[in-house]
């Protein structure tokens, strides 16, 4: 993937070498992340919300790529949100993704626990990109449900 394109998207990052994060990206820039290389959009983000997009999905299938909605709603992550999105994640291994959410804050705490409890990462690795404590009250919650678990 060949994200040189990619940097001005809000709070974008390089996860890994096929995955990439951000948060809510423009039309413009969703064809920037097909021209990357990217297979597959992954949105945690809510359809209804004010950052949305009109029509994601259909910008999104216009460009050649998949589309898959896994809204997460901010106030209350759950088990089942995590583990479907694992799910996600193992269905599309091995693919060049763009997984975003509104400010890349929910994708970066489920790409850390989908870390630790689908690949075995240790917990100080897979968490050096969350703070819990800059977290609200109920994802300090859900992260401390998860990581004792594991």
């Amino acid at each position: 993937m060949d994200d040189s394109d990619l940097h001005d998207i809000y709070n974008y990052r390089r996860a890994e070498e096929r995955i990439a994060t951000a948060g809510q990206p423009t039309v413009e820039q969703l064809a920037a992340v097909a021209a990357a290389g990217c297979s597959t959009v992954i949105n945690l983000g809510l359809h209804d919300a004010g950052y949305a997009l009109p029509d994601e999905r259909g910008t999104v299938e216009s460009l050649g790529m998949t589309y898959v909605h896994l809204p997460v709603v901010w106030e209350h992550p759950t088990p089942e949100d995590l583990a479907r999105f694992s799910r996600t994640m193992s269905a599309f291994e091995g693919q060049d993704l763009f997984v975003h959410c509104a400010a890349n804050v929910r994708v970066t705490v489920f790409i850390a626990l989908d870390r630790i409890a689908r690949q075995g990462w240790a917990v100080e690795r897979a968490m050096a990109t969350v703070d819990p404590a800059a977290l609200p009250p109920a994802w300090q919650q859900f992260i401390s449900d998860v990581l004792a678990r594991h």
